[in-house]
């Protein structure tokens, strides 16, 4: 009895079916997207948290950094792997190696601030690492899903043409094979395109706080104090 009733309830048409019937383009079709999708689930979790640890430190940049007697006292509250230590790092040596002759027909302002625009390049760049493979996921693996549809097709119309009649039992396989490749192209392009849209969004409010950090790093390098409206330490070289 047991056995009749799991006999019944299995269903033919099913993934594992559609990947035993389907052959090896199919099988490869449905491993290029599980590995698209391992990705892109990978990209997004380590793009969250890298974005989350610069939010903390911006956080905790007025009780941490700008409260130190000087700049150099305030980089070292910071951690070592955080963005905007690098940043002040960067300045901090461009302030100090002004000199020699590659440095002696650009004044101090502007070597800093050609020294503080890079350093901020690369921490954006860093945090946009990867976003590139999402937005190709989610162009490109509904197309993926879509041949393995077409070979389903194909299937079907081959097993009519056999069987010389257009049976059900002889097309479901196949054209159940062709629903599941689309649903599944479908089910890894989403979630990469709507991780890549959320993680540019953040990169972006990223990108204004690390310019106006690197814009009061400049200030206080410069001045000696930093340009901003609002209450702050005066931090000095």
């Amino acid at each position: 009895m047991e056995t009749a009733a799991v006999a019944t309830t299995e269903n033919p048409y099913g993934l594992m079916a559609a990947l035993q019937q389907g052959g090896p383009i199919t099988q490869t079709v449905f491993g290029i997207l599980v590995f698209m999708s391992l990705v892109t689930w990978y990209i997004i979790f380590t793009k969250w948290w890298d974005q989350r640890k610069v939010l903390n430190d911006a956080a905790e940049l007025e009780k941490k950094f700008w409260t130190a007697p000087t700049l150099q006292d305030g980089a070292t509250k910071l951690p070592k792997e955080s963005a905007f230590r690098q940043i002040v790092d960067d300045g901090i040596r461009a302030s100090h190696h002004h000199d020699g002759k590659l440095t002696d027909k650009i004044d101090e302002h502007e070597w800093i601030s050609m020294s503080l625009n890079r350093s901020n390049a690369a921490v954006q760049s860093k945090l946009q690492g990867g976003l590139a493979f999402l937005a190709s996921v989610g162009s490109t693996s509904p197309f993926i899903g879509l041949f393995g549809t077409v070979i389903g097709i194909y299937r079907a119309l081959i097993s009519i043409g056999i069987a010389g009649q257009a049976s059900i039992d002889k097309v479901a396989g196949p054209v159940g094979e062709a629903l599941i490749m689309t649903a599944l192209g479908l089910a890894v392009a989403v979630p990469a395109v709507l991780g890549y849209n959320w993680l540019i969004r953040r990169n972006k409010d990223l990108a204004e706080k690390l310019g106006n950090f690197a814009a009061d790093v400049h200030g206080a390098l410069v001045s000696g104090s930093r340009m901003t409206s609002g209450p702050a330490a005066k931090p000095a070289k």
